[in-house]
């Protein structure tokens, strides 16, 4: 992929991983770019199939596609960045330290891509001490809300 793509989907990004919203800003190594739909799975390197992904999500979510939703125990689609609204799938649980799954796509993908694993809750903990999380345009679970 040469560079210019690559600082594209960054910008596009906002320097965010597009599945946890960990900011690249802040790590030592520059986040991934991720094909969306793996190309072994007829996805393509144009712009609407990439993006800016952590190593640990990018790991996990691997060449899948796909994912169970625990709720329903449904197999389902996961978020995509370029068809899916991030605030419409997930909000930060109050103490601004854990993503929660909103729908099918979000529970699954939390779930898939282990979004609130001990070292990324520890990362939030401390960006949220130094007033650099969460993300600024992101939702914060204001009232109740069940899980179950």
């Amino acid at each position: 992929m040469n560079k210019n793509t690559s600082e594209e989907v960054r910008k596009r990004a906002k320097y965010l991983c597009e599945y946890c919203h960990a900011s690249e800003k802040w790590q030592y190594v520059q986040f991934t770019i991720d094909h969306i739909i793996p190309i072994e799975q007829g996805g393509a390197n144009s712009l609407d199939n990439l993006a800016l992904a952590c190593f640990h999500c990018n790991r996990k979510k691997s060449n899948k596609i796909k994912a169970i939703d625990p709720e329903s125990n449904s197999e389902i689609f996961l978020f995509n960045p370029r068809l899916n609204n991030w605030k419409d799938h997930f909000i930060w649980s109050r103490d601004k330290l854990y993503i929660i799954g909103l729908t099918s796509i979000g529970r699954a993908t939390v779930q898939l891509l282990e979004l609130n694993r001990n070292r990324i809750i520890d990362i939030r903990a401390a960006d949220l001490i130094a007033e650099r999380h969460p993300p600024k345009d992101d939702p914060v679970l204001a009232g109740e809300i069940s899980l179950e």
